[in-house]
């Protein structure tokens, strides 16, 4: 699903319109963006939670040319998800 397929599904499940919707999901987006850049975590009892995590630096190859690069330290997003979310995707 990309994101204007998901739009309309969030209109048609709220009674928003197609732009309050984007509007909308934007604005989650932009709240958990700032969020994680902040550092804070954001749990959503039952659906899951977002945070984040530091990668160590380490080493790669570049199989090209078998020549060592060095991948610096970095932040990365990571979502885990609820109970209710995993049993609604486990569900048949």
């Amino acid at each position: 699903m990309n994101k204007s397929k998901l739009i309309d599904c969030i209109a048609s499940a709220s009674g928003l319109t197609k732009t309050d919707s984007a509007k909308a999901l934007d604005a989650f987006i932009s709240a958990v963006s700032d969020a994680l850049k902040a550092g804070d975590d954001i749990r959503l009892v039952g659906f899951g939670t977002f945070a984040t995590s530091t990668r160590a630096a380490t080493t790669a190859i570049n199989p090209r040319t078998r020549e060592t690069v060095k991948v610096p330290a970095r932040k990365v997003a990571k979502f885990k998800a609820g109970k209710t979310l995993q049993d609604v995707v486990n569900s048949k």
